[in-house]
């Protein structure tokens, strides 16, 4: 009985120090403070994207020229951001920081993207059979976009033994829906990585 008493006590204190051992220090740091720990896209690259690509997208000579023709800033629709790059990618933060910087430039007018306006529509529906018809929101009333804000990113990864170099291309273009014109197109390749990985011992 005192042996078992015993192994207990002595197990329990071996799983209190692998506890203590193991235990996770978690530091708050800026957000603007750039940390690379696996080499993969992150935080910092796409602001550093973003930033360059929007700036180029507001100041188009086509924006300016559109206004000039209709009296209007054009009316933009958010479509897919694909990831077509070698690891996971998250590209809906990419598309949603180009629509957020661009609609407070005041330059673009954002329409709602399509999963919006579906549920948008049932809203309008549902208001339709229930709301007074003094407050129901009108169907068939909706802004249709003249362009279509598309993009996509790309990797190209170059290995040799345990080192890698990984070169980012993201690319951002605004399409005329009714001619399918490329109203502007802008590409970013600023992203370039060099990882040397410590060579795992035999």
């Amino acid at each position: 009985m005192k042996v078992s008493k015993i192994l207990i006590a002595v197990s329990t204190a071996l799983v209190l120090a692998f506890t203590s051992c193991a235990s996770t220090k978690v530091d708050r740091v800026s957000s603007d403070t750039q940390i690379d720990l696996s080499g993969y896209w992150n935080d910092s690259d796409v602001k550093i994207v973003c930033e360059s690509l929007i700036n180029d997208c507001i100041s188009s000579p086509r924006i300016a020229k559109f206004e000039d023709q209709n009296g209007r800033a054009p009316n933009v629709k958010l479509g897919k951001f694909a990831n077509k790059s070698s690891e996971h990618i998250d590209t809906k933060i990419v598309a949603q920081k180009f629509q957020t910087a661009i609609i407070n430039s005041g330059v673009l007018e954002f329409v709602a993207d399509n999963d919006q306006v579906e549920e948008i529509r049932e809203e309008q529906s549902s208001q339709a059979d229930f709301a007074s018809v003094d407050t129901a929101a009108e169907m068939f009333n909706e802004t249709g976009a003249d362009w279509m804000l598309q993009g996509s990113v790309r990797t190209i990864v170059d290995t040799l033994d345990n080192q890698t170099v990984r070169t980012y291309y993201v690319e951002a273009q605004l399409i005329d829906v009714t001619t399918t014109k490329i109203i502007w197109q802008g590409e970013n390749s600023e992203i370039k990585k060099y990882i040397k990985r410590a060579k795992v011992k035999a």
